[in-house]
């Protein structure tokens, strides 16, 4: 929050708040309820944020990655059965990369978005959308 206001205040001609985010934030997951909470509460603050800098021309969003295939997955037990697992439940089958979600966030920051705001976009593969 705080370094976001201090960042608004930069801001004078307008600019992008981007925050990142995960499914963590809406769905349970075993050991990760620290990390999900705090999650959920930053994608309120971004629609809180939104509101509040819009007049200033301030959009304000926020990314939802989901199983991002990066080498941290072998830090993880049982890491390459969960994103075997991942994949197989996604709709295209392929996991989503860093330059996926750097896109989305390239995306946001141009002005091609400026209409976006208050959002989390959910970059995923269509993993969230299988219950």
């Amino acid at each position: 929050l705080i370094l976001a206001q201090e960042a608004a205040r930069l801001m004078a001609s307008g600019g992008r708040i981007i925050a990142l985010s995960s499914l963590g934030s809406r769905r349970v997951i075993a050991g990760y309820a620290a990390i999900g909470v705090s999650k959920a509460a930053l994608e309120a603050l971004t629609r809180y944020l939104a509101a509040e800098l819009a007049a200033k021309g301030i959009t304000v969003n926020t990314v939802s990655a989901g199983a991002v295939e990066t080498d941290v997955w072998q830090a993880i037990p049982d890491g390459a059965a969960a994103l075997s697992a991942i994949r197989a439940r996604t709709p295209g089958g392929a996991l989503v990369t860093p330059e996926d979600v750097a896109e989305v966030v390239f995306f946001l920051a141009s002005p091609a978005a400026q209409a976006i705001q208050g959002q989390v976009l959910t970059v995923d593969g269509g993993y969230s959308l299988l219950a």
